[in-house]
């Protein structure tokens, strides 16, 4: 599990996130959702350590991330942030390989090879692997980065989670591959040791594949818990200043939202 308590963040006289508190499961899709300026991205660079001007603590598997070497950090937890991009002309395969960086020294292992070529066949990026980098479309570059950070944490630790951080990830991709992106994570959540934690802007996508939805705005955190009960009329009328028609299955524990 990944637990944030009390998160306070603060820049100048301006108050990004106000005493959060939020916990994230394994075995569960767990979203961040919110209007533009809610704090979405600043809560997941405070719980990645991208941000450490905070108030609040952040544990790991119960483990205060302050005592946690960055190494350390970086062989089970993968972060995939806004707007990431390569200026040099490497191959997919090269790219892929970064995230097997902080499992070895100067020369990639055969199981830090088989990381990458699994982790690309999971993508559907295989046939990419000699292509130049910087010759690929946006949305081809953003599936190679999903290549990278997860094979970063590729490999199970028996009596640990890995973590999966994930900051606007649909970013760059169009209708197909979105969806097949959110059922690519349902799949590796069948590995139950998987925190996975994404922000999404698509109310209905986050209905569709979630499990667990935070809700922010404005910095406060106004709702947490399964998606049934955070959209509700209420919460998304308040927060998003919209007339929400929900159509709720609780037999299959779905939401589909329609907006007037």
């Amino acid at each position: 599990m990944l637990e944030a308590k009390n998160i306070t963040v603060r820049i100048g006289q301006k108050t990004l996130l106000d005493n959060v508190s939020v916990s994230f499961e394994p075995g569960k899709l767990n979203l961040i959702i919110g209007p533009n300026g809610a704090g979405k991205s600043t809560l997941i660079k405070v719980i990645s350590q991208q941000l450490r001007k905070h108030e609040g603590e952040v544990f790991y598997n119960s483990e205060n991330v302050h005592s946690l070497s960055e190494r350390k950090m970086a062989q089970m937890r993968a972060v995939l942030s806004q707007n990431i991009d390569l200026a040099f002309p490497l191959k997919v395969w090269e790219v892929v390989m970064m995230g097997r960086y902080p499992h070895f020294v100067e020369t990639p292992r055969q199981i830090d090879q088989q990381a990458v070529e699994e982790a690309m066949e999971f993508f559907n990026i295989i046939e990419m692997a000699e292509r130049n980098y910087l010759t690929l479309s946006g949305g081809e570059k953003q599936r190679v980065h999903f290549a990278r950070v997860l094979t970063q944490i590729w490999y199970p630790k028996e009596g640990h989670n890995r973590f999966l951080l994930l900051d606007e990830p649909l970013t760059f991709l169009d209708v197909k591959y979105q969806f097949q992106f959110m059922h690519k994570l349902q799949e590796l959540l069948e590995n139950k040791d998987l925190v996975v934690i994404g922000v999404v802007h698509d109310l209905n996508l986050a209905a569709r594949f979630g499990d667990m939805i935070c809700l922010l705005d404005k910095g406060q955190l106004l709702a947490s818990g399964p998606k049934l009960e955070v959209l509700s009329e209420d919460n998304i009328r308040s927060v998003f200043q919209l007339e929400p028609i929900l159509y709720r299955n609780r037999v299959k524990d779905t939401v589909h939202l329609f907006f007037e």
